[in-house]
């Protein structure tokens, strides 16, 4: 959602008179009230009923019909996105917005669609470097397509489509050492240690929590540790990990400050969400990536594998087929361990930055309502 924000934000500063609505999944409700409300309260958060299809990047295509945990769930979801069209359609048919913005993901596509039906004009970010499915179905009459990868990554027409990057917030920007270490001791740490942050996304990672609550103490002999685990796993992981140790906090879920909390680490350990690496790529933050290679079309592995060809990131791959914990202490000591990796890292990252991608969708949401 953070993304999201940052170009509503600058949606103000283009048009202070604009009218905005933010539309998401039930499942990201809270998340998104609580960080959209913190930029601004009036602005009205509603939810749309939407499916999601389960494509299995380890799955073969037979095996999504035969697996009944896969198998019933796309069904039932199928018919939630025929739901959510019709939902949709009501809704823009009320308020009659003059453009519409889709920034990715499942729930875009009744809305995407409805809007589509409706006549008005659709303007689509796509962040990972792998196209979505939903981008792929809104794409062919989307009005403008901004991407957060070089256009090279896409099949999406050149004559619409403009690589901006990932809009960010304005506070993800290189800390220097001092600010680095002011921070550490705001978070309540010693700054004379290291501090690595480790966070499996806004819903939180399994396999990352399990490696990190099984090394933790491994791990903190080297380092503090901030871990973010979500908020499906947090009471298993408070109940299991200490409370009273200044060397590690953990915390459900980060809807503000993350810009400081990240700027604060020496090291970063991350799924591999488009977003969060723009955000470290703005931070000029050395990373470790753990990407999700169960998830449809490969995308977080992708995504991992365009910086990983830069030299930009170190890539920790885990098996799907696996239970055991994903091993981190040894990539962690060994980022570091060694400072002229981590400056290589940072460097090479921070290429990637692209500091006005808000101001570009702002620019191409605009004038795609213009032309309507």
């Amino acid at each position: 959602m953070t993304p999201l924000v940052a170009v509503l934000r600058e949606l103000r500063s283009q048009n202070h008179s604009v009218e905005l609505r933010v539309w998401c999944d039930q499942t990201f409700a809270a998340q998104a009230r609580g960080i959209v409300g913190h930029y601004d309260p009036t602005i009205p958060v509603s939810t749309i009923v939407a499916g999601k299809l389960r494509r299995y990047h380890h799955l073969t295509l037979w095996q999504h019909f035969i697996i009944p945990s896969v198998f019933w769930p796309n069904l039932r979801d199928i018919l939630l996105v025929g739901i959510g069209v019709v939902q949709s359609i009501i809704k823009l048919i009320v308020w009659r917005p003059n453009v519409v913005f889709t920034k990715g993901g499942y729930v875009c596509l009744p809305v995407g669609w409805a809007a589509n039906l409706l006549g008005i004009p659709v303007v689509i970010h796509d962040s990972d470097a792998h196209p979505g499915l939903t981008n792929r179905l809104l794409a062919s009459r989307a009005k403008a397509i901004a991407t957060g990868a070089p256009l090279k990554y896409y099949p999406y027409p050149q004559s619409k489509s403009r690589y901006v990057g990932i809009p960010i917030g304005n506070d993800f920007v290189p800390f220097s050492p001092q600010r680095r270490r002011i921070w550490k001791e705001k978070l309540g740490f010693d700054p004379s240690r290291p501090l690595v942050v480790i966070t499996g996304g806004g819903l939180g990672a399994q396999r990352i929590n399990d490696g990190v609550a099984q090394q933790l103490q491994e791990l903190l002999e080297v380092t503090n540790v901030i871990l973010i685990s979500g908020t499906a796993q947090y009471d298993e992981l408070r109940a299991i990990t200490p409370e009273d140790d200044v060397r590690f906090q953990l915390h459900d879920f980060v809807s503000q400050g993350l810009a400081m909390m990240f700027g604060a680490a020496d090291l970063v350990v991350a799924r591999a969400g488009a977003t969060t690496i723009l955000e470290l790529a703005a931070l000029a933050k050395p990373t470790i990536l753990v990407p999700n290679g169960r998830l449809a079309g490969g995308h977080q592995l992708k995504n991992a594998q365009v910086y990983a060809d830069a030299q930009a990131v170190i890539i920790v791959h885990e098996d799907p087929e696996s239970t055991n914990a994903i091993e981190l202490v040894y990539p962690i000591k060994r980022v570091l361990s060694d400072k002229a990796l981590q400056t290589a890292l940072a460097k090479n990252i921070h290429r990637f930055a692209r500091t006005h991608a808000a101001h570009d969708v702002a620019t191409m949401i605009l004038a795609a309502a213009k032309k309507r």
